[in-house]
């Protein structure tokens, strides 16, 4: 393999354009788990812009580019698959067939180690490095918002007829209800930050938003306008007020949710919940394919999703002391959280006890 590596700077418009090509042709030549915006190369330069160690492996045969590889790393080599912690779809953008060597792109990387946690499907040279597979639920709409709701209404028939009921309720008793499936305000933005960074305190999760990296990425992703990537805010108005928000982000064929909030004086409308089924209308009517809920479960995913894709967690290492350090040190910190997740036993009194300190934190 001819492998370059660059900073997000250096490379080239061709290359990019490269990148977003091999991108949108991904589901039409059997990969379409490279659709998703957080492999698109607008992420990779929006974190480029605001972390350190970012870069781009540009793997080329006779001189044509065939993959692209984004991470991070370290002064050691440790290598991190880009935005890890915040990016819901990882691995190697690649031409149909092509087959590479984990260890040797690594080495060209000068990594000894490269970490994912949710890397996607079809990543066979990084999936033995895998240390455990998780449901990413979605809702599918390529056949349409109504094909979507029928197929709810068969499987879900109680949540679906409650929360339709709740967002006329909503309607009747605050105002006329209205949504905005891309909105361009961007203080409609800074009051979803600030419901969701309320929301970490409430339920006692660390608050994101308290990093000023995190929010400025947000903001910037806010004006990216790209093909294969674009900032959409999504917001359920009622009485002329924004009453839930969601940012994401859109490839022409998937809308990845990852910031949803809402203003817990509505908590009793389910105002969430009515703004992902608009969420859904507003992106069949797009054209989107799915909209990707990303790992985790939750009740609402569940009620709301049509199937799984899978992402996998793990690392792929290169012999060497600094690799077996770091796998030393983060695989108990990654078993132990996987365990408690996956155990409701142990997860309900840990998530019960998170939101006591939460709630002993906003009191403070």
């Amino acid at each position: 393999m001819d492998i370059g590596v660059y900073r997000p700077g250096d490379l080239t418009a061709a290359d990019r354009a490269a990148w977003t090509a091999m991108q949108a042709q991904a589901h039409l030549l059997g990969a379409p788990e490279l659709a998703n915006p957080f492999l698109a190369p607008e992420f990779t330069l929006a974190i480029g812009r605001c972390r350190r160690g970012v870069r781009i492996a540009v793997v080329r045969e006779e001189g044509e580019p065939v993959a692209f590889f984004p991470f991070q790393r370290t002064r050691l080599g440790v290598g991190r698959a880009i935005g890890l912690g915040l990016s819901d779809s990882q691995g190697l953008m690649h031409r149909p067939g092509f087959q590479w060597d984990a260890r040797e792109l690594l080495r060209a990387c000068g990594l000894t180690v490269w970490e994912f946690d949710h890397l996607v499907e079809g990543q066979k040279p990084f999936e033995v490095g895998a240390r455990g597979s998780f449901p990413s639920p979605v809702i599918d709409v390529e056949q349409g918002f109504e094909a979507y709701l029928a197929q709810l209404r068969t499987r879900s028939p109680k949540f679906t007829r409650t929360t339709l009921a709740k967002e006329r309720k909503l309607g009747r008793d605050v105002g006329e209800v209205r949504y905005v499936h891309d909105e361009r305000d961007p203080a409609v933005l800074r009051t979803l930050i600030d419901w969701k960074s309320a929301q970490y305190r409430r339920t006692g999760r660390s608050d994101r938003f308290a990093h000023a990296w995190i929010t400025h990425l947000v903001e910037q992703l806010f004006h990216t306008r790209g093909a294969s990537c674009a900032g959409l805010l999504s917001v359920l108005y009622c009485g002329g007020r924004p009453v839930a928000a969601h940012f994401g982000l859109r490839s022409e064929r998937v809308l990845a949710c990852w910031f949803p909030a809402y203003d817990t004086a509505f908590a009793k409308y389910s105002p969430g919940l009515v703004l992902h089924l608009r969420m859904a209308e507003g992106a069949a009517a797009q054209g989107v394919a799915y909209l990707d809920l990303g790992r985790g479960e939750k009740e609402y995913k569940d009620s709301l999703k049509t199937r799984d894709l899978s992402v996998s967690e793990g690392w792929v290492t290169r012999r060497h002391p600094v690799a077996f350090g770091h796998q030393a040190r983060r695989a108990p910190i990654r078993a132990l959280r996987n365990t408690v997740l996956s155990r409701p036993e142990l997860f309900g009194p840990a998530d019960r006890l998170l939101k006591r300190l939460g709630s002993i934190r906003a009191k403070n």
